[in-house]
């Protein structure tokens, strides 16, 4: 029987600073507002003393914090107050002042991320990588998978990642993904929970539809108006109405995910399909008043897309950019040439084109840079380029850094 489990780590990033501060343990504790160097404040404040003994009257608050960050994750404790992720700083303050605010850190998350991923593969070497924070594996094969649904290798491997690392994790184990991905919410925190074909009514059937993965916020709307609310509704809706109210396509999908069908493997290795950087400013900034300043977030955010290209060995040729305004509405352009590049100079140049394209007559809140249509550097430079109409010409996956001249462009 295939089994396949969804391995999801307990408010990840949050559990990784308790970690590093346990004498927050209980508390409530947002991550969000920026990225740390290394805790400077408090470090100054309290040199020579370990982190772990720093007091806890003396960290910062989230009633002091003033500016346009958003939470990245936060502590169970926090979120009982409904404090959530992608939630605004500001907002998250009225609902939860007492809350500890601790910056991100990026690079001790993806440390972390490593080490428990790596003590799956040398349990279960068929795992797929979902972000920092989660993987698909297959249990399918592995000795000891099938004990009891898969709960005995589940709990083997949250017991090898707590004593490894000092984090918890929870794990739904079902016959596909589709239902795995659900179960892992079951239990949380530090829970396992099984799910078996003859479980579908009594178990997923319940739930809201927005419990299934890829049912988005305005599918859910769409659904609700139809009467649709729970996944046990959407399961008795017949497949023909759902194909002519949602498409074929989607309305088929809709069906199979309602009955719990879902045949994608688990996929050891994918390739990306995009890489990008945005920044969310602490003021909105005009394009005009504010030119020089974007200029340089733009620069810099078109250099850090390029370095993260050459380092993973990418190059792309789809060039695209986004923009938030103080209203929230949000636009996105892009642009698409012949011959691919990582190139920071040739990322900004064309940016810079889409720029043009878009509405720059509100306040922006946000300014992203995108780089899509990837290929492998390797494959990318043994290309024959084509020759691009206009202005285009082949831009080499060689690191340079973009000089300050003036810009062609009227914007920034």
């Amino acid at each position: 029987m295939r089994r396949i489990a969804h391995l999801d780590m307990d408010a990840f990033y949050a559990s990784v600073e308790l970690l590093r501060y346990p004498q927050l343990k209980g508390m409530p504790v947002v991550i969000g507002g920026g990225r740390r160097q290394a805790d400077d404040a408090l470090l100054e404040r309290h040199e020579g003393l370990a982190l772990n003994q720093i007091p806890v009257a003396d960290f910062p608050l989230l009633r002091d914090y003033t500016g346009r960050g958003v939470i990245t994750t936060a502590t169970y404790a926090a979120r009982q107050f409904g404090v959530g992720s992608a939630m605004g700083l500001m907002k998250a303050a009225k609902l939860c002042p007492q809350a500890v605010l601790l910056p991100v850190d990026f690079a001790q998350y993806r440390h972390y991320s490593q080490r428990f991923k790596a003590i799956i593969t040398g349990m279960a070497p068929l795992m797929e990588n979902r972000g920092v924070d989660e993987v698909y594996i297959d249990f399918t094969d592995v000795p000891g998978g099938q004990r009891q649904g898969g709960r005995s290798l589940a709990r083997l491997i949250q017991k090898t990642i707590f004593d490894d690392t000092g984090l918890t994790c929870s794990v739904g184990v079902a016959p596909n993904k589709l239902l795995a991905k659900m179960a892992s919410e079951f239990n949380k925190p530090n829970g396992v929970a099984i799910v078996g074909e003859s479980d579908l009514e009594s178990m997923i059937w319940p739930l809201a539809c927005r419990k299934i993965n890829g049912i988005g916020p305005k599918a859910d709307e769409k659904l609700k108006s139809h009467g649709i609310e729970t996944i046990g509704q959407l399961a008795a809706r017949e497949l023909q109405w759902l194909m002519d109210t949602f498409g074929q396509r989607t309305g088929a999908w809709l069906h199979d995910a309602a009955w719990g069908r879902d045949d994608r493997p688990v996929v050891t290795e994918s390739e990306p399909v995009s890489m990008s950087r945005e920044t969310t400013f602490e003021r909105d900034l005009h394009a005009v008043r504010d030119k020089a300043e974007l200029g340089g977030i733009f620069t810099r955010l078109c250099e850090q897309v390029a370095t993260d290209l050459q380092r993973k060995g990418y190059a792309g040729k789809t060039i695209g950019i986004k923009l938030r305004f103080d209203d929230f509405r949000s636009v996105t352009r892009d642009i698409t040439i012949d011959c691919y590049t990582a190139d920071a100079a040739e990322i900004r140049r064309l940016a810079g084109l889409c720029l043009k394209r878009a509405p720059l007559h509100k306040r922006l809140r946000l300014l992203g840079v995108r780089v899509g249509t990837l290929l492998s550097a390797e494959e990318a430079a043994n290309l024959v380029p084509k020759m691009a109409p206009g202005p285009v010409e082949y831009a080499s996956a060689a690191s340079k850094t973009i000089a300050k001249d003036p810009l062609t462009l009227d914007l920034f």
